[in-house]
C-alpha cells in the first residue's frame, strides 16, 4: 500500500485541467474545460473537466471520476499505478508498503480526529440555533454584523456558550478519548498531535473548553472537511485575546491552510482572480455581497503553501487592505513572496478607516464590484503611491525607494515581466534603464546566490537527520575525545551556544540552547554516554548542579573529597586545553561564534571516532565469517558497514566545514 500522507500529497497536487491536458485538447467554457471525450467517438465536445470540484463527466458515454480514475480508465491502470503515475508528474516520491500496525494507528488516530471535530462543528452550530444563551448571545452578535441566517449557516458558524467545561462534558460523554480533545507534540513525528479544542487544569487535571463565551468560525480543507476552528470574543475585555485559534494539529497546518478556500474555490476557477483578506468576517461579508472569490490568510502573514493553495486554481489575486499604512507597510511582505511564484498581483487600498468587512457591509454588490475593479492597481503603483511621501523630502528616501520596487521586480521569474516592469519602474520614477538594468541583474543573481546556499542547507539537514548513529554502534572508549567534550561542559556549559545557519551539526538553530543544553541532547540523540568512568562521573554530577557558571561549577568541583576529581577539574578550568576560546582570539570570527563552531566539532570528532572504530570492529568481523563460509552474517555486516558508511560520510562533510 501506500501511505496516507502520501497519497494525500498527490491528491492536493494533482490539478485535474493539467493531467487530462496531457492527453486531450481542453478549452475553456466558463469555470470549466471542455473537449471531445477521449473514451469513445465523438465530433461534438460532451466531456468536461471542473477544477473547482476536481472531477470530469462526459455527457456522452457517461464516465465520470476524479484525477486518479481518469489516470486509470484512460491509461488502463491499477490504483497504486495511477498514483504512482501522478507521484512522477509532481515529483511526489512513491513508495509501496505494507500497513504496519503502528501506520494502522495513525490512520486511526487522524480519523478520529476528522469525527472529533466534526462533531465539535456541528455542537457548535447547535448551540447557536437551538440554546437559549445561542441565540441570545451568539445570534444576535452576526445578526447585528448584518449576516443572514443564509451566510451564516453556509459558513458553519457556531457559538461556544459561557459554562467553562460545557463542550468537554459533552465531548466526554460521547466517548471521545480525553488524548484527542488536548494538544501535544509528538517528539516521534515531529508534529502536533489532538485537537487542541480542551486545555487541561494544571491545578485539577481536570478538561477544560479553550473556547467559552466566543462565536466561533470553522475552517474547512480544500475538500470541505473540518480541520480546525476560529473563536472571537464577545466582550471588550482586553485582557482575553480577542481571537482564540485552534492550535497546529495532523488535521490543520496552518501556513498551508485558508479561511473560506472550499467555499471560495469554484468562484475562483470561475472568475480566475482570487481576493485576499485578513480576517473571517471580511471573507464572510464578500460573499454575503455577491463576491465569493475571496479568501483570509487568517490574520497571519502570508506564506508559501497558502499561495500555492490559490495557485492551483488562479495564477491572478488582489491583495485588500484597510486604511492603515503602518500595517499596509508591515505586511507588504507578502507582495514579494506571490510576485516570486510567478503570480499577477494587484493591490487595493479600502479608504481609511474602512476594511472590507465594513465597506462591504455599508455597500451593494454592485457599488462593491465597481469600488474594487476601479481601485486596483499594480504593484509599482501601489508602492510608488505608498512610500512617494517619504521620499519626496529626502532624495535617500527616493533611492530607497527605487530599490525597494526593484527588490520586488527581481523576484518575479518571467523575464519579459520583469524587463516591462523595470521599463515602467524607470518612467514613473525618472531613472535611466541601463542602471536599473544593472542594479536588477546584480539583484538576481545575489538572489540566485542565496537560493542555491538555502538548497544546500536544506539537503545537508536531510541529510544531518539521516545521520542518526545506528542502533548496532556500541558506546566505545575514546578519552582524548570525551575529555575535550568535557572541558566545554565544565568550562562553558552555561554559555548560549550561537550556532550559524552554515554550520547545523544536527541542531534546531531556531531554538536557543546553551551549550550544556546541545551537549546533552546530541549524547542522547544517539544513546550515548562517556566511557571514562571519571569523566562520566564528572559529566553526570554537572547537570545535578542547581547553578551552572563557571565559578559555581569550579568551586563545587575544586572542594570535591575525591582529589581524581578535584584534580582533572581544575586542570580543565584553569589550564589551556586543546581548543579554548583563546586559541581563537586572532580568528576572524566573533567571539560569541566562535563557541557554536568549537562544541559542535568537539561532538563530530567524538562520534566519527566512534563511527571509524566500530567500522573496523565490522571490517574484523567481516574477515571472519568469510572464514567461516557464513554467508548470512556476511551479509548482515555489509548492511551495517554501508550504514556505517553514509554517517561517515556525512561527519567527514561536516568537519571539512568547520573553520576558525
Amino acid at each position: 500500500m501506500i501511505d496516507k500522507l502520501t497519497v494525500d500529497r498527490i491528491l492536493e497536487s494533482a490539478r485535474i485541467e493539467e493531467v487530462v491536458g496531457d492527453f486531450v485538447s481542453l478549452k475553456r467554457r466558463g469555470a470549466n474545460y471542455v473537449a471531445c471525450c477521449p473514451f469513445h467517438q465523438e465530433k461534438t465536445p460532451s466531456f468536461s473537466v471542473s477544477p473547482s470540484k476536481g472531477i470530469f463527466k462526459c455527457f456522452g458515454c457517461g464516465k465520470a471520476g476524479s484525477v486518479v480514475t481518469f489516470v486509470m480508465e484512460h491509461e488502463q491502470m491499477n490504483y497504486v499505478e495511477a498514483l504512482k503515475y501522478l507521484g512522477h508528474k509532481y515529483g511526489i516520491e512513491v513508495k509501496e508498503k505494507e500497513e504496519t500496525p503502528q501506520d494502522l494507528e495513525k490512520r486511526m488516530v487522524h480519523e478520529s480526529l476528522q469525527v472529533l471535530n466534526d462533531y465539535a462543528e456541528q455542537w457548535f452550530q447547535e448551540q447557536l440555533w437551538s440554546s437559549t444563551e445561542g441565540n441570545a448571545v451568539g445570534l444576535s452578535y452576526f445578526r447585528e454584523r448584518g449576516f443572514t441566517d443564509a451566510i451564516i449557516k453556509k459558513f458553519h458558524l457556531g457559538y461556544a456558550p459561557s459554562a467553562r467545561d460545557a463542550f468537554a462534558t459533552a465531548a466526554t460523554r460521547k466517548g471521545f478519548k480525553r488524548k484527542h480533545l488536548l494538544s501535544a507534540y509528538n517528539q516521534e513525528s515531529g508534529s502536533a498531535s489532538g485537537t487542541g479544542l480542551c486545555l487541561e487544569s494544571e491545578r485539577t487535571g481536570e478538561l477544560y473548553d479553550r473556547y467559552f463565551n466566543r462565536v466561533i468560525f470553522p475552517w474547512h480543507s480544500i475538500g470541505g472537511k473540518t480541520i480546525a476552528f476560529g473563536g472571537r470574543r464577545l466582550n471588550n475585555n482586553k485582557e482575553i485575546a480577542k481571537y482564540v485559534n485552534s492550535p497546529e494539529s495532523e488535521l490543520f497546518v496552518k501556513n498551508r491552510s485558508l479561511y473560506g478556500i472550499f467555499e471560495a474555490k469554484a468562484a475562483i476557477v470561475k472568475e480566475q482572480k482570487c481576493y485576499l483578506v485578513e480576517g473571517y468576517t471580511d471573507v464572510i461579508s464578500f460573499h454575503q455581497a455577491g463576491i465569493e472569490n475571496v479568501v483570509s490568510s487568517g490574520g497571519t502573514s502570508l506564506t508559501e503553501g497558502q499561495i500555492a493553495l490559490i495557485k492551483r486554481f488562479s495564477n491572478k489575486i488582489t491583495v485588500l487592505y484597510d486604511g492603515d499604512l503602518a500595517g499596509i507597510k508591515a505586511s507588504i511582505r507578502g507582495i514579494d513572496m506571490l510576485l516570486a511564484e510567478g503570480m499577477e498581483v494587484k493591490v487595493a487600498l479600502f479608504p481609511d478607516g474602512e476594511d472590507p468587512d465594513s465597506f462591504a457591509r455599508k455597500h451593494s454588490a454592485t457599488e462593491l464590484q465597481a469600488f474594487l475593479e476601479s481601485h486596483e492597481e499594480d504593484f509599482i503603483a501601489f508602492k510608488y503611491e505608498l512610500l512617494k511621501d517619504d521620499f519626496a523630502r529626502d532624495p535617500l528616501q527616493r533611492a530607497k525607494l527605487i530599490n525597494d520596487i526593484l527588490v520586488s521586480i527581481s523576484v518575479i521569474p518571467d523575464a519579459i515581466v520583469r524587463n516591462v516592469y523595470m521599463e515602467e519602474t524607470a518612467k514613473r520614477l525618472n531613472v535611466k534603464e541601463e542602471l536599473l538594468a544593472r542594479e536588477l541583474a546584480r539583484m538576481r543573481i545575489k538572489r540566485q546566490e542565496s537560493i542555491i546556499r538555502r538548497e544546500e542547507t536544506q539537503a545537508r539537514r536531510r541529510d544531518w537527520e539521516e545521520t542518526q548513529l545506528p542502533k548496532f554502534v556500541t558506546n566505545t572508549y575514546c578519552e582524548e575525545a570525551e575529555k575535550e567534550i568535557l572541558y566545554y561542559l565544565l568550562r562553558y556549559g552555561n554559555r548560549q551556544l550561537h550556532l550559524d545557519e552554515d554550520f547545523l551539526y544536527g541542531a534546531d538553530i531556531s531554538q536557543s540552547q546553551t551549550v550544556a543544553e546541545y551537549i546533552l541532547c546530541q549524547l542522547q540523540n544517539d544513546d550515548l554516554e562517556l566511557q571514562n568512568l571519571l569523566y562520566k562521573n564528572i559529566f553526570n554530577e554537572y547537570y545535578t548542579l542547581q547553578e551552572r557558571d563557571e565559578e559555581r561549577v569550579l568551586r563545587h568541583f575544586a572542594n570535591n573529597p575525591d582529589t581524581s576529581v578535584s584534580k582533572l577539574v581544575l586542570d580543565l578550568m584553569v589550564q589551556p586545553y586543546t581548543i579554548t576560546i583563546e586559541n581563537f582570539k586572532k580568528s576572524l570570527i566573533p567571539e560569541e561564534n566562535i563557541l557554536g563552531r568549537a562544541v559542535p566539532k568537539a561532538i563530530l570528532v567524538y562520534k566519527a571516532k566512534i563511527t571509524a572504530q566500530a567500522s573496523l570492529h565490522l571490517t574484523e568481523e567481516l574477515g571472519k565469517a568469510q572464514k567461516e563460509g557464513n554467508q548470512e552474517l556476511q551479509t548482515q555486516i555489509m548492511e551495517q558497514l554501508n550504514a556505517l558508511i553514509q554517517v561517515r560520510n556525512v561527519f567527514s562533510k561536516e568537519l571539512k566545514r568547520i573553520t576558525f
